[in-house]
């Protein structure tokens, strides 16, 4: 086969790739068709592979089989790898493994940038941003990618990073970075892009070290993001099509799903990654820092003979919920609940657990149908009529202090107003604050009862009392 032949070849299976890769995306919008996207995702990218490998069989500069054997290698060290990590890593470890595979795109961008940049010889002005975009897109990715994974796997504290003039030091790193950018065009050498190198990492770090936990799940997606950015700019660097679009792709996607996020927190996107929830409240009597009395306990006795009694049950899962692995018996809950023909219905805040969509693939994965899943602006504004909110696993999601004190760390979030219901019970195993580090006052609400233990243990008990009574209600 001729070159020419082969790249027109390999240029029809990138365009065909990429458009599986839209078709993939608008498929993973929605539970229902997201299988399907699943699917067009992995066609597109084995396909990407396939072309890949033969361009770069056609073009090596080294023998054939040699360059064959790395490829396969490669792809079996990689393949082993996912196969290992897919099975061993939880639903519940999901975001720190996507923190840490962001590392690997920056990583990546980094060492292509250097290559390019050691290999192209007489770069124009053109290639030698794209070189340096890359490299500082990617550097700034790689750190920050991995101090979100430590964060989120709680290997390092999730409280923010508060140096004294900590966004006067972001400020300094940037324009640092524009002034080593100046003397790479003026006079392209390696020490410049190496200074920025170490800039950009140092600058990766410190961003994401500085924001809290409560601001993670928004970190997740933005990094994303800037995975895919440092993705494109590769793309640019070894003139690859597909890798620009891919890149284009993840970068645009993460970048809506942060802005959505961040609308979902009552967040701007640079306050977020000027601060986070972590940072201390303001000075004043706040509803975290007072007195909050007593609370309330059930028992899954009591909880099943009060949901005998309601009609319209609202369950508002959170991220105890996932760390319990109780979706299956809250499905069966659930069931149980319905065949007596009462409703049940889900609300599912939009940064529930540390993942966006983490809920909802968890609930489908369980069975739970689709339609009585709800987003929290589906079915806000019924909260006040249901007769029982089980909250099952959350906390900074269904906090009133987001409402009530203007003090609080994440005053003007919107939450689940779960507290305007009749009856709340919150599934918990301690009275302890949630994510963010803020109190919240609806433990300690009249109409709330607290049933401590392990969720899923709790939860099971309740559904099997619940069975039990229902003969002696027919």
């Amino acid at each position: 086969m001729d070159e020419q032949t082969l790249d027109s070849l390999v240029q029809a299976g990138y365009l065909i790739a990429g458009v599986l890769f839209v078709l993939s995306l608008a498929g993973l919008s929605h539970q229902r068709s997201a299988r399907a996207g699943n699917l067009a995702g992995k066609i597109g990218m084995a396909l990407a592979l396939v072309a890949t490998i033969a361009l770069s069989l056609r073009y090596s500069q080294i023998d054939p089989l040699i360059t064959a054997g790395l490829i396969v290698a490669v792809l079996l060290i990689g393949a082993i790898v996912g196969t290992v990590l897919s099975r061993r890593v939880e639903m519940t470890q999901m975001p720190e493994m996507i923190a840490i595979l962001h590392s690997f795109v920056g990583l990546a961008a980094v060492l292509v940038g250097f290559n390019s940049y050691l290999t192209v010889h007489d770069a124009d002005a053109v290639h030698l941003v794209e070189v340096f975009l890359g490299v500082f897109i990617g550097a700034v990715t790689f750190t920050g990618s991995i101090i979100a994974y430590l964060k989120l796997s709680a290997k390092m504290p999730s409280a923010p990073l508060t140096v004294p003039g900590r966004n006067t030091v972001n400020l300094v790193l940037v324009l640092a970075c524009l002034v080593l950018l100046g003397w790479f065009l003026a006079a392209p050498s390696l020490l410049p892009l190496l200074l920025m190198t170490v800039l950009a990492l140092a600058l990766g770090l410190h961003l994401i070290a500085a924001i809290g936990g409560g601001d993670m799940p928004v970190v997740v997606s933005m990094l994303n993001s800037y995975s895919g950015w440092a993705a494109a700019a590769a793309g640019f660097m070894l003139g690859n099509n597909l890798l620009i679009i891919t890149g284009a792709l993840v970068g645009s996607s993460g970048a809506i799903l942060s802005y959505i996020m961040c609308t979902a927190m009552n967040r701007s996107f640079v306050s977020v990654i000027l601060g986070g929830f972590g940072a201390e409240a303001p000075s004043g009597t706040s509803a975290a820092a007072a007195d909050l009395g007593e609370h309330r306990e059930i028992t899954a006795t009591g909880l099943a003979e009060l949901l005998a009694d309601a009609q319209d049950i609202v369950i508002a899962p959170g991220y105890g919920m996932a760390v319990a692995k109780a979706q299956g018996q809250v499905a069966e809950l659930t069931a149980a609940l319905r065949a007596q023909g009462k409703t049940v219905r889900f609300a599912v805040h939009p940064v529930a657990g540390r993942l966006p969509g983490h809920m909802n693939v968890l609930l489908a994965e369980a069975k739970v149908p689709y339609d009585i899943v709800l987003e929290m602006d589906e079915i806000q504004d019924e909260l006040p009529d249901a007769d029982v909110v089980l909250v099952i696993g959350a906390n900074d999601t269904v906090n009133p202090s987001a409402d009530d004190d203007p003090t609080s760390p994440i005053a003007g979030m919107p939450v689940l107003q779960v507290w305007k219901a009749e009856n709340v019970v919150v599934f918990k195993r301690s009275m302890a604050s949630g994510y963010a580090g803020v109190p919240n006052p609806l433990f300690h609400r009249p109409n709330t009862a607290m049933l401590f233990g392990d969720a899923k243990d709790q939860v099971e008990k309740v559904a099997a009392a619940v069975k039990a009574a229902a003969p002696a209600r027919t």
